[in-house]
């Protein structure tokens, strides 16, 4: 029978189906006092997103580069020294104190265990980056996957030789591009698939030298949705003057306006899913209210996964049969668990290691049958792991999330920043923490002044220290980086890289929450995922999107 609640944050009242139920009885979990997306916003918090900065490793004094903010309590260790015999997590253990909650006895644990510098593994030369994994050459990037020579990237699988792409696979060439899938030498576009040598596109597919673009299909030499010849296109695209940084600004805000005003979107972003709800579903079956997910089955309420199965209110979690964790990896039956990979049959682990039947640890590799670091047997673990359970369900601990204050940064140094952006107070409201970041005044160019045209460009510019007006933080542009500008006349930009991909990705923050509307042409009730705030005009049903666009 469906219960219905009223989220403890945002008051907004949600619903408990009896499907959901069946999963979390899997674990004996109480049902959530939380809404899906205030249940996202949690989690999310714990997924960092900070500013990258050099510090030295505790255990050698090596120098590192990390996204940890100088606010963590614990040791920060080189990633190769954290996996090693150089220490051991076992030291740390203590013994459980049955008087005290057990998740005040975990965050003293975690205070003191040491965390590794940065996530990801089989990197070549990607110092400056995190949660980049078998990837070559990258720079300042972070959550990709067998990418090679980006920078400035995230959410990157399968690329190479990009600059400013977000949430794109399988990319080459590109610049400045925004959930695009299989493209070369693509500039400003979004939504698009199997296209080259195009920009400004917006859910254009297998389409060849088109600018200025929507809704087309199997089309080239295009310009503003109209056919030109050979000839005439690439004497047109010329006037439009690319190289130009104030050219550019122009062609953007007229390529919004076109969005808002001319462009057929359809209800939803999903691409062959089978019994499933949400948006930006790519090959998904019999998943409910989840949202960026990839090949995943049978999951619930989960966001920003790949290879799911049996999950709910997961988060970045290509785990089977998992619940309420962060970044739990490649998982298996395991509840609230953070920054983990690779564990079984466990809980409350945070940023442990190929471990199975261990609850409440921090920092271990390859153990079994651990409480709070502590090495126990299996009788003896079985009969303490009982009596903690029922300790914790006694205080109303079990199945409660770490606490926010648990989280290695604060809110604005987090995904849920990205995906729910909320202002300091609205942050601390919610209970999460804000980081206070140092902004020393830096001196150097202002972005403003730097040359309109990339050809005016001179090559000391990748010795000095450009100060973004939006942020007033530094930047600089490596050589590598002044190569591929001048390479694709592309103008330097005037923005920190990290603001470049908030303002990115913020059009796909506001498709994260279903619309009751009208289809455009039929006129029937449809549910679509485009917030009011991006005053599309033309939102349609999938069946006459796909009569309209075909």
């Amino acid at each position: 029978m469906t219960e219905n609640k009223t989220c403890r944050n945002c008051q907004k009242e949600f619903q408990i189906e009896d499907i959901d139920k069946e999963f979390y009885s899997r674990f004996d979990l109480p049902t959530p006092d939380q809404c899906p997306l205030c249940r996202w916003k949690y989690l999310l918090s714990f997924w960092i997103f900070g500013r990258f900065r050099i510090t030295n490793s505790a255990l050698s004094g090596k120098r590192l580069i990390t996204v940890l903010p100088e606010s963590v309590p614990f040791p920060i260790y080189e990633r190769e020294e954290f996996v090693s015999d150089a220490w051991d997590s076992l030291a740390y253990g203590r013994d459980y104190d049955a008087s005290r909650p057990f998740i005040e006895q975990l965050m003293e644990l975690q205070a003191k265990v040491p965390h590794p510098h940065q996530t990801g593994l089989r990197n070549t030369n990607c110092d400056w980056t995190d949660d980049v994994w078998e990837s070559k050459n990258c720079y300042l990037t972070r959550s990709a996957w067998k990418i090679e020579d980006i920078s400035y990237g995230y959410r990157a699988f399968a690329s190479k030789n990009s600059l400013d792409i977000t949430y794109c696979f399988e990319l080459e060439k590109c610049y400045d591009c925004l959930y695009c899938f299989k493209g070369f030498k693509l500039r400003h576009c979004f939504n698009s698939r199997d296209c080259i040598e195009g920009a400004f596109l917006y859910d254009c597919r297998n389409c060849q030298n088109c600018f200025m673009s929507w809704n087309l299909r199997n089309k080239q030499y295009y310009i503003l949705n109209q056919p030109y010849s050979k000839e005439e296109y690439f004497k047109k695209i010329k006037s439009f003057e690319l190289n130009s940084y104030s050219a550019v600004e122009k062609l953007k805000k007229e390529f919004w306006s076109h969005l808002q005003k001319d462009t057929i979107h359809r209800a939803h972003f999903n691409v062959q899913i089978s019994n499933s709800s949400g948006n930006f579903l790519l090959e998904n079956k019999n998943c409910h209210s989840c949202y960026f997910l990839e090949r995943s089955e049978n999951c619930r309420y989960s966001l920003r996964g790949i290879d799911g199965k049996d999950l709910i209110d997961a988060v970045g979690c290509p785990s089977e049969k998992c619940a309420r964790s962060s970044l739990d990896q490649w998982g298996y039956e395991n509840f609230c668990n953070l920054y983990t990979g690779y564990c079984r049959y466990s809980a409350y682990l945070d940023n442990c290691e190929e471990c199975e039947y261990c609850f409440g640890c921090v920092g271990l590799r390859k153990k079994k049958y651990c409480i709070l670091n502590k090495q126990y047997s299996q009788q003896e673990y079985e009969t303490l792991k009982k009596k903690i359970e029922t300790d914790m369900k006694q205080r109303g601990e079990w199945g409660k999330f770490f606490p926010l204050s648990a989280a290695y940064a604060g809110y604005n140094y987090s995904l849920a920043q990205i995906m729910f952006p909320e202002t300091k107070e609205g942050a601390l409201k919610f209970g999460a923490k804000w980081e206070e970041p140092k902004n020393p005044e830096y001196v150097g160019v202002r972005s403003e002044d730097l040359p309109d045209k990339i050809d005016n460009v001179k090559d000391d510019i990748t010795k000095q220290r450009i100060i973004c007006p939006e942020t007033k933080l530094s930047y600089n542009i490596a050589p590598s980086e002044l190569q591929f500008y001048r390479e694709h006349e592309i103008p330097l930009p005037r923005q920190h890289f990290d603001w470049r991909t908030l303002n990115r990705f913020h059009p796909l923050t506001l498709m994260m929450e279903p619309q009751k509307g009208k289809c455009v042409y039929c006129q029937k009730e449809i549910e679509h995922y485009y917030s009011p705030k991006l005053t599309f005009q033309k939102i349609s049903c999938v069946e006459c999107y796909q009569a309209e666009i075909s």
